[in-house]
């Protein structure tokens, strides 16, 4: 076991190589005077409050009292993500921002308003936005399969972390695969206790 430590120790080493490459060629490389006027307001949750308010008129007008408990499940979803990231994770797991690492003060471009001095593993908004559009596609899919789309908006998130400097690409892939996670389990734990939604449900 001593013997793999080094060769591990490396492999990280690696790892962590090719996740603040990424960094860069996303957050300086990729850089654009569009992206910097567009991307900082896109991750901002009252941004997206109009698309939340469409999800939960739209469930309620057309799922009867399943539309509630679908919108119920959803704000659910979110709390749980929130909780499993910001309670469970970062609070035993540190690692520091990239727009707070002194080492990375030549290799940053800073775009966010404000930089969170939490740890930056895993991103809350990478794990809650996956897991609402785990969610969503589970619970919608058999509506039509034109849901799956909705992962778009969670990788747009997940681009804006990383592009504003909050987050480096491995937190908001460690945040996406759990968000998919719970996704997938509340939504089970959905279609298991109500059942499917389909329109005309009463």
């Amino acid at each position: 076991m001593v013997l793999l430590s080094p060769l591990l120790l490396s492999v990280w080493q690696q790892f962590m190589n090719v996740d603040h490459w990424l960094f860069k060629l996303i957050n300086q490389d990729g850089a654009s005077k569009l992206l910097d006027q567009v991307l900082p307001f896109v991750r901002e949750a009252q941004f997206w409050l109009p698309f939340y308010l469409f999800l939960i008129v739209f469930s309620t007008l057309n799922f009867g009292i399943k539309g509630w408990w679908w919108s119920l499940a959803f704000v659910l979803t979110a709390a749980v993500c929130d909780l499993v990231s910001s309670q469970l994770i970062k609070e035993h797991i540190f690692r520091l921002r990239p727009c707070q690492d002194p080492l990375m003060a030549h290799d940053i471009i800073i775009r966010a308003k404000y930089c969170p001095k939490s740890s930056s593993f895993t991103s809350s908004h990478a794990t809650t936005h996956f897991g609402l559009s785990m969610f969503i596609f589970k619970t919608f899919k058999e509506i039509s399969n034109w849901w799956v789309l909705i992962f778009t908006w969670a990788l747009v998130i997940c681009y804006t972390q990383v592009y504003v400097g909050v987050h480096y690409p491995f937190d908001v892939v460690a945040g996406g695969i759990i968000g998919c996670m719970i996704g997938t389990m509340m939504a089970y734990i959905f279609r298991k206790q109500i059942g499917l939604v389909t329109f005309g449900n009463q």
